[in-house]
């Protein structure tokens, strides 16, 4: 019995008592004095009565388990056991009712086990799997589990000693999702256990539904507590820490998750469709398509075809299937309607129909179709005042307007250029596959006493060449001299161009582009290569336009 003793989880002694609690036998460790006169120990032994199971220690360095066995009219049985493990102790002493824990494990209705030994014979098979393999109750125990479960991988498991977590088991006709564990005694696999995780795939399918949901609700909130801290998740890819960028991002994250029409004013160049982006990706129709879409780019004879889609034979070259318009192209996602305010009058109207009514009809089509979609758009037009003149429907206006948001100026947020400069550069030396430059203090100093007209974008290009045609590896004021003619040259030229009197077009591009061109020289130092990439032309076309003034 001492050698059974040290082997974790074995019965080292056994106590048997009669009806009236006289201890009738002691064998094994429960004959020990100590734990005799403990067993024996009427109070202590009620209390294992409520219990059932509870931790021993006769000794400051041995602990035990005692559990109860009621055998009816004839009495009762105290089995003395080593524990497998300090966690189980500690259940042991912290949960009074840790045999009901215990109980309710092996026999719960919604949870059906398997145990098997180290042979891979069952153990154990709960309640409830009994009753789906139609067995009698213990019927199974004893026999490999390959007899009584079919595709059972548990002798698979024992082999291996690795778990298998969430596989699909067919079962009597029936998909379960399981999971199979190998269960260790100091080291070595003595058995494992199979359990019934998911009743079938759709169980899994509801449950990632359902995290879905909460996912979607954590972005909520995570966007309404960024806004309140005055950044927001994709808003926050717009560059920039000035109070103007700030306030920006703020109106973004209260905006995008309402499902409304959002007008977006702002300068050529300052970013509209990356607001517009932002406005998508954080809005609730995020897992849609975004469809961008350029009214001033569109030619007035296909703006309809674009917007609308046509039906098959609409007109000569039109496609044998038709096509859809970019609105029916956008359904369940979001339309980004560009430079709106450069619409035709007659294209407005029935854009006008299409928000009412949420229906397109195709050019050459004969039956409306069904539309869902939401509407961003964007102008750098004063759209107030092309209703004042007529250029602009109004009820169109208030329709696409419901919430107006205003991108800033380059110059009303200068201060975010530095910021802006390393991040155009990390960029476009990752597009270019280069190392980002560093920048000069001069050079950052003279970009941000820039006007920018352009805007970002024009940043972003005069930063482009920079890089581009940069000699060393930082960049310095002289790697920015452009092309962008200053205003004392323009009125120069002008004044030179009126003091000649009348003149034809031609020949008054050409002296503004040659004295562009002597410009441009000039400040490279006669550098040909330089010279051509300020004036964003290519080095043939330089030499072909100085040989035409006689400049070699």
């Amino acid at each position: 019995m001492a050698a059974e003793a040290s082997i974790p989880g074995r019965v080292s002694g056994i106590a048997l008592f009669d009806a009236a609690g006289r201890l009738l036998t002691a064998l094994g460790s429960a004959a020990e004095p100590r734990l005799r006169m403990l067993l024996s120990d009427g109070e202590w032994r009620l209390g294992l009565r409520q219990r059932r199971i509870t931790p021993l220690q006769p000794e400051r360095d041995r602990k035990l388990l005692a559990i109860l066995v009621p055998l009816g009219a004839a009495g009762e049985a105290v089995l003395v056991s080593n524990p497998p493990g300090e966690a189980l102790l500690t259940f042991l002493f912290a949960v009074d009712f840790a045999w009901d824990v215990l109980h309710h494990l092996v026999t719960d209705p919604h949870d059906a086990m398997t145990i098997v030994d180290g042979a891979g014979r069952v153990a154990y098979l709960s309640p409830v799997h009994e009753r789906f393999f139609g067995l009698e109750s213990g019927s199974a125990i004893g026999r490999p589990v390959t007899e009584v479960i079919e595709n059972t991988r548990l002798p698979q498991v024992l082999r291996s000693g690795k778990p298998e977590v969430g596989e699909i088991q067919r079962m009597r006709g029936m998909d379960r999702v399981v999971s199979r564990v190998p269960i260790r005694r100091e080291g070595v696999v003595v058995g494992a256990i199979g359990r019934v995780m998911f009743k079938g795939p759709e169980q899994v399918e509801a449950l990632a539904k359902r995290v879905n949901v909460l996912e979607r609700e954590v972005a909520f909130y995570r966007r309404e507590a960024d806004a309140l801290r005055g950044r927001g998740g994709v808003a926050s890819a717009i560059v920039g820490r000035s109070a103007a960028i700030e306030r920006l991002r703020v109106r973004i994250a209260k905006v995008a998750p309402l499902d409304v029409a959002v007008l977006i004013l702002g300068e050529s160049g300052t970013g509209k469709e990356l607001v517009a982006r932002a406005l998508h990706r954080e809005g609730p129709r995020r897992a849609g398509p975004l469809v961008a879409v350029n009214a001033a780019a569109l030619p007035a004879s296909l703006v309809e075809s674009e917007l609308f889609g046509y039906a098959p034979g609409a007109f000569t070259g039109a496609e044998r299937r038709g096509r859809k318009g970019r609105f029916e192209q956008a359904d369940g996602g979001t339309v980004f309607l560009d430079e709106i305010g450069d619409m035709p009058l007659e294209v407005q109207a029935k854009l006008l129909r299409v928000l009412q009514e949420r229906v397109v009809e195709p050019v050459g089509g004969d039956r409306p179709v069904p539309v869902d979609f939401r509407l961003v758009a964007a102008t750098n037009r004063d759209l107030k005042a092309m209703v004042d003149a007529g250029q602009f429907r109004l009820d169109l206006y208030y329709r696409i307007a419901t919430v107006s948001l205003e991108v800033p100026r380059l110059a009303d947020h200068a201060e975010d250029i530095p910021e802006l400069v390393r991040h155009f550069l990390g960029e476009l030396a990752e597009l270019h596959g280069r190392r980002p430059p560093e920048i000069s203090p001069e050079a950052e100093a003279m970009l941000m006493a820039r006007s920018w007209p352009g805007n970002v974008r024009q940043l972003r290009h005069t930063l482009e060449r920079a890089l581009i045609f940069a000699e060393g590896s930082t960049l310095r004021p002289g790697d920015f001299d452009t092309i962008e003619p200053s205003s004392t040259l323009v009125t120069a030229t002008a004044t030179t161009l009126a003091a000649s009197g009348a003149e034809r077009l031609p020949e008054a591009t050409s002296r503004m582009e040659e004295a562009l061109i002597r410009r441009a020289l000039a400040q490279a130092g006669g550098n040909k290569k330089r010279a051509a990439a300020d004036l964003g032309i290519s080095r043939s076309h330089l030499y072909r336009k100085l040989e035409a003034m006689g400049v070699r």
